[in-house]
């Protein structure tokens, strides 16, 4: 059974993933950096790019959280993908439409993507969030459990996926409660946040049309409690993927490339934070 923290970022094991660059020398430091990934439907691929670049670069990463789209990226890396298997698996998705995403099988989806499926099991600490309907608060499903429904049920956004029930919770996607899940990291021992934010495009409302008065009212309100996800955030990438639909998936390599862009752009500052490549 999942651990669920209503509203609370207590705990989170140390644990440091050295990577290796392809010289044979590994990173040392006592920064220990966390990773927050936003949502946004097919512009969470770009997730994948900036992981690309962590890779390349040999940066660890201590812990790692998502949301909505950013949850699955974040699963998955945790469980041991690489940023190509991430690469991959987006590339063949293919939901052009409300119908098209309403019928996706999530879980045949996850399991096929993911090397671990509980918390435990998982290479990096992971952290899911979700929005609770009953508490008016977020989530956060970390250290025990199976990671399957906390990413269903941060991935439920509303109009689309039903609410996930899970004891007296009714959980929708995580988004709602919180955009970016920086703060978690905190407590989970991260002394440097990188938080990955993907802003939307302004679109031309149609009031006769549900889903594109939900979709603006998500981008109302994320643009207002921005606030808070910073204040817990040491650096933010922000991929250009405003002009990007909600449906881009056939696109993938361009929101790929997207990240990659918005990851070297802030790379010097994250260097900083380490020390000299050491030999190994």
């Amino acid at each position: 059974m999942p651990t669920i923290f209503p509203n609370v970022m207590n705990g989170g094991g140390r644990w440091i993933r050295n990577r290796q660059n392809s010289g044979g020398e590994t990173r040392l430091s006592e920064t220990r950096i966390g990773l927050a990934l936003g949502g946004g439907f097919a512009r969470g691929i770009a997730h994948a790019g900036v992981l690309r670049v962590f890779e390349r670069e040999g940066i660890p990463i201590h812990a790692i959280s998502g949301v909505s789209s950013g949850a699955i990226a974040a699963a998955a890396f945790a469980s041991g993908c690489s940023s190509l298997d991430i690469e991959t698996a987006t590339r063949a998705m293919r939901l052009s439409s409300i119908e098209s995403l309403m019928s996706f099988a999530m879980g045949d989806f996850l399991r096929s993507l993911l090397k671990k499926i509980t918390f435990e099991a998982m290479r990096i600490p992971l952290a899911i969030v979700a929005s609770d309907l009953t508490a008016g608060a977020p989530v956060i499903f970390k250290e025990k459990g199976d990671v399957l429904m906390p990413i269903h049920a941060s991935c439920a956004y509303p109009g689309i996926f039903p609410p996930v029930s899970y004891m007296d919770h009714v959980l929708v996607d995580g988004m709602v409660a919180m955009d970016v899940p920086a703060a978690p990291l905190r407590r989970m021992g991260a002394t440097h946040v990188i938080s990955v934010m993907l802003p939307s495009p302004t679109e031309k409302i149609d009031p006769n049309n549900a889903q594109s008065v939900v979709r603006r009212s998500f981008q109302i309100m994320t643009a207002r409690t921005g606030s808070h996800w910073r204040r817990s955030t040491d650096l933010v990438i922000a991929p250009e993927v405003k002009d990007f639909a909600w449906n881009s998936f056939e696109i993938a390599e361009q929101l790929i490339e997207a990240g990659v862009r918005a990851a070297e752009a802030v790379l010097p500052q994250i260097l900083k934070w380490l020390p000299a490549v050491v030999a190994a």
